[in-house]
């Protein structure tokens, strides 16, 4: 996972734990929903990126043990 996206999905689950506080102080269930939902969407992306890494580094492990 690049650096850019580690710190794009972080600010996302930072963000839904922001408004799904909002909304649990004010009474805003929408809001608070909201933020539910932007932290389900952050932990979707980060076990995406961390299927890509697993991936390629099967991948390179293949392309390794062909070079020997």
């Amino acid at each position: 996972m690049g650096a850019q996206d580690k710190f794009e999905n972080k600010a996302e689950e930072l963000k839904g734990r922001a408004k799904e506080s909002a909304g649990a102080a004010f009474g805003d269930e929408d809001l608070k929903n909201e933020g539910k939902a932007d932290q389900a969407s952050s932990a979707v992306h980060k076990g995406i990126e961390k299927v890509k890494d697993k991936a390629n580094e099967i991948a390179e492990k293949l392309v390794g043990d062909e070079d020997k």
